[in-house]
């Protein structure tokens, strides 16, 4: 009877062995699949750069199209602020500095004297633009900030209300359009006029669906 019992807890022992063996065997399958699948569409990846010719933009004479919804320079109109610091309190860093003084009356509370923003702290979020209740500031395309002070790029009120220049439409460039904006098909700016649509949907058509029709 014990030589019985024996035999069973061995051929027992036997196949949980051989369980364990074939579940390892199915983990080691199914990982070296997982592998295989990720190395093929990395390879796809590389394989589609291959069939792409290289594209060279030569800047300064040639400049990319920023994207519609870049952020870059913050303009300012000083005609329409009304000094309410709201750009101040939903910055991050504190960054907009807004002088003013006392005003004659309550109804004109604030008298603004000087406006400024300094472009080597700022992060470019937005923020200030976004909860601006007179819409006095707004995001532009220009990324040409650079200087060698960087007490240079704190920009003042009149600094801010230079107009903004836009790659479209500068006479002295020739301005080319991203991969991203290309038309379907095209993988070289040079030869895709700067008016011709885009391929799939424009911000403006995703926030409004209704104009994709």
């Amino acid at each position: 009877m014990s030589l019985h019992h024996s035999t069973n807890l061995t051929s027992f022992s036997r196949d949980l062995l051989m369980l364990g063996f074939l579940r390892q065997v199915g983990d080691y399958t199914r990982d070296t699949v997982d592998a295989a699948r990720n190395i093929a569409q990395g390879l796809a990846v590389t394989f589609d750069h291959f069939q792409r010719r290289p594209v060279t933009v030569q800047y300064p004479y040639e400049k990319l199209i920023p994207s519609p919804r870049y952020r870059g320079r913050i303009h300012y109109e000083i005609d329409k602020c009304i000094a309410c610091e709201v750009c101040v309190k939903v910055c991050p860093i504190n960054l907009p500095i807004v002088d003013y003084e006392p005003g004659p009356s309550k109804k004109i509370a604030k008298v603004l004297r000087n406006y400024s923003i300094d472009f080597g702290v700022c992060i470019f979020c937005a923020n200030c633009v976004e909860y601006c209740p007179t819409q006095c500031l707004s995001m532009t395309e220009e990324y040409e900030l650079t200087s060698f002070d960087r007490h240079n790029l704190n920009y003042d009120s009149v600094a801010l209300g230079r107009l903004p220049t836009t790659v479209s439409t500068d006479p002295s460039i020739r301005p080319l359009r991203e991969l991203a904006e290309l038309p379907k098909g095209e993988l070289d700016p040079h030869n895709v006029p700067v008016n011709q649509p885009a391929y799939g949907p424009q911000p403006k058509q995703v926030l409004n669906p209704t104009m994709l029709s």
